[in-house]
């Protein structure tokens, strides 16, 4: 296929770029280049004939119809957007408009697309959200999120990520566009910006700073790999029932705090600093509205698309760690952009 990824040049596009030309699919990676993304992520694939980028943001009609008539995709993977809850609480104009206006964008931009090829059935335009739209669960591992889950958004990313979850269906339902949309838990890895809890982590405690962790460190979370989640993205986009959505998650549930002890003893082993680094766990004001625990049901997407993770997360942090280890030249590069380092959120 050739595919269309919207920003593309983010943690989790790259990883979905990297992985599709690694399949023989042509991708076109559109991305407005804005402070989370950088193209180095993309730059093993830059020099694939497979490979092309379109500097464009998805609030620019005019760009976007342009991009579809000159590369003519057989399928669009929509990932560009504002993704840091910190960052809506403090600013939450950016997330309208880049969440829910550009995603309205990228539909109308797909659906003249799509009727000007002849409305083709293998056309597929995939939505990537977060389960962050689905709210807040309660304690009992029993409970997870469902595809069926209603709605119950708490955060202004969140909210701005369900909007474009019911424009997608929406599009799907009024106009015949051919959907799949799918949900994920959070995610981590190599090339994770470092604004996000895992890289703070490993970043901080190799510059021997403070460990931040909101409030008691018992909000759980769902950990998923990115190269797993890549693949996924690619399943569902390949195999997926059109109007469908899949939920996908790591099956790694770990509350903050485990979470950074685990990173401290991965860290104590493969770059021991004369201290334990989990001395360096610090305990901060709590996020506004923090959500107290996300766990994915992946039922469907395992019984129906033959699709679970490979990659547990004490193996996926030691990879991650080992990544950030070897990897100083990228990361250092991003420091000075606005907010790294910064502690963001508290607005509210």
């Amino acid at each position: 296929m050739k595919i269309l990824i919207s920003g593309g040049a983010g943690f989790i596009g790259s990883a979905v770029i990297r992985k599709a030309i690694a399949d023989g699919h042509a991708v076109v990676n559109l991305d407005a280049l804005t402070y989370a993304a950088c193209l180095e992520n993309v730059a093993s694939v830059a020099d694939s004939p497979l490979y092309h980028f379109e500097h464009a943001d998805i609030c620019d009609r005019a760009a976007l119809a342009r991009i579809f008539e000159r590369h003519k995709p057989d399928a669009v993977m929509h990932l560009a957007a504002e993704s840091h809850v910190d960052r809506s609480i403090d600013g939450p104009g950016a997330f309208i408009e880049t969440n829910i206006t550009g995603t309205y964008n990228m539909l109308e931009a797909a659906r003249a697309h799509w009727i000007a090829q002849g409305r083709p059935e293998s056309f597929r335009f995939h939505h990537i959200s977060t389960d962050e739209v689905f709210g807040s669960l309660p304690g009992d591992p029993k409970v997870k999120f469902t595809e069926e889950t209603p709605y119950d958004p708490r955060s202004p990313y969140s909210a701005s990520k369900a909007a474009s979850d019911h424009l997608v269906r929406a599009w799907h339902e009024t106009y015949g566009l051919p959907v799949v949309l799918s949900n994920c838990s959070n995610n981590y890895g190599p090339y994770h910006f470092p604004e996000k809890l895992i890289p703070v982590i490993i970043l901080n405690a190799l510059a021997g700073k403070p460990l931040p962790i909101y409030g008691n460190g018992a909000n759980i979370r769902d950990w998923l790999y990115v190269e797993d989640h890549a693949d996924a993205l690619l399943t569902v986009l390949r195999k997926g029932e059109v109007g469908r959505s899949y939920n996908i998650g790591g099956e790694n549930e770990r509350s903050n705090l485990e979470l950074v002890q685990t990173l401290c003893a991965i860290l104590n082993d493969m770059r021991p600093a004369g201290h334990s680094y989990a001395d360096l766990i610090t305990y901060v004001a709590d996020r506004p509205g923090h959500d107290a625990r996300y766990a994915i049901d992946p039922t469907r997407i395992r019984e129906e698309l033959g699709w679970r993770p490979s990659v547990t997360v004490e193996e996926g942090l030691r990879r991650t760690v080992q990544w950030y280890l070897e990897n100083e030249d990228w990361w250092r590069a991003l420091q000075n952009r606005a907010g790294v380092g910064e502690r963001l959120g508290v607005s509210a």
